[in-house]
């Protein structure tokens, strides 16, 4: 800040009382989020205690959500009435601009039916084809071929200019698995080589492209119709990775038929069996149904049926049945404890 017109330099006890945000300090950010929140609360919303960018409000049968990201806000509910009223109190205080219907945000391109919401990426999908220069490339049935498995020194190294442009590509498609969990499991595995890629990730990533070119409007559909049931899949890749010889945890959870959550990650450590491997993936995926039953309880959600979670090794279900420990599963015996204890309480079944 340059010292405003009528201080004098030579008092250097003297400071500028700030008395209000400006754009590009530290705090500005903080403080605006303050008064936001505050604004929100004293006219009857809660800030969801799982996601602090979220406000509800409840009137009766009626909810209103409103979703902050910086400065713009999604507005969503069932009580017109109450979002005309709210609309109108935050253009008094702030003087915002109502953009009508949700269509385009922050990269997602939403679109309603009666049927349910689409969520999508596809201008986004295109600016990255356009970006790379392989818009006009054919496109191909596949994200990566399945037969081939890439480690640290695969391919020749390629320039430095050549690695800056692989770390932001894998860095567009890590934003672009958000509606495309498709590509989630070759994107992961790509970025794990972003220190020093070679030309055969860059032909990987590629692939990637070439098939996001096949169909750049795919994404997620949230369905209006469905019980209101949590399920999920878990299912893990032991020993894939050729350079550390770590597995690969993978889960989707469904709410009825949408799929509102997926990941798929390396494991932390190497593991000595099939079934330790197996057992971490169930265990992370009971960590995030357990963590989804609280926000989904803020909106007021009831569930008539048990939180089903679905996996394809069957010692698995006989270690999580078994209430005895043995050497081979001392190890993991933190996980066997919590999946356990998520089965006792009544939360989850294991099929």
């Amino acid at each position: 800040m340059v010292i405003p017109q009528g201080m004098n330099p030579k008092k250097p006890g003297l400071v500028c009382k700030l008395q209000r945000s400006l754009y590009e300090l530290k705090q500005a950010s903080r403080q605006w989020y303050a008064r936001l929140s505050s604004f929100l609360i004293s006219h009857g919303y809660k800030q969801c205690a799982f996601d602090y960018s979220l406000f509800l409000k409840h009137q009766n049968n009626y909810i209103t959500t409103l979703l902050v990201y910086v400065d713009d806000i999604v507005l969503s509910g069932n009580n017109f009435t109450e979002i005309q009223n709210i609309t109108h109190l935050l253009n008094n205080a702030f003087k915002i601009k109502d953009l009508g219907d949700l269509r385009f945000f922050q990269g997602f391109e939403v679109a309603r039916t009666s049927t349910g919401i689409n969520l999508c990426q596809r201008k986004y999908a295109l600016y990255i084809l356009t970006d790379i220069g392989m818009f006009g490339f054919k496109p191909i049935s596949t994200p990566s071929d399945y037969t081939t498995k890439l480690h640290q020194h695969s391919g020749s190294p390629i320039s430095t200019e050549d690695a800056s442009s692989y770390m932001r590509l894998i860095g567009k498609l890590i934003y672009l698995t958000n509606t495309r969990p498709d590509i989630i499991f070759v994107v992961q595995h790509l970025s794990q080589f972003v220190a020093h890629p070679t030309s055969a990730h860059q032909q990987a990533a590629s692939q990637i492209l070439r098939y996001i070119k096949g169909s750049p409007s795919a994404g997620i559909f949230f369905s209006a119709d469905g019980s209101i049931q949590l399920k999920g899949f878990s299912d893990s890749d032991w020993d894939s990775c050729i350079d550390t010889r770590r597995s690969i945890t993978g889960f989707t959870i469904y709410l009825g038929s949408s799929l509102i959550s997926w990941k798929y990650k390396k494991q932390a450590t190497v593991s000595r069996s099939s079934s330790e491997v197996e057992y971490k993936a169930l265990a992370s995926a009971t960590f995030k149904l357990h963590w989804l039953t609280f926000p989904l309880e803020e909106f007021k959600v009831v569930f008539h049926q048990l939180v089903v979670l679905y996996c394809d090794n069957k010692s698995i279900l006989h270690i999580a049945a078994n209430p005895m420990f043995h050497e081979r599963t001392k190890h993991i015996k933190i996980d066997c404890h919590i999946v356990r204890e998520k089965i006792l309480v009544g939360l989850v079944k294991l099929l």
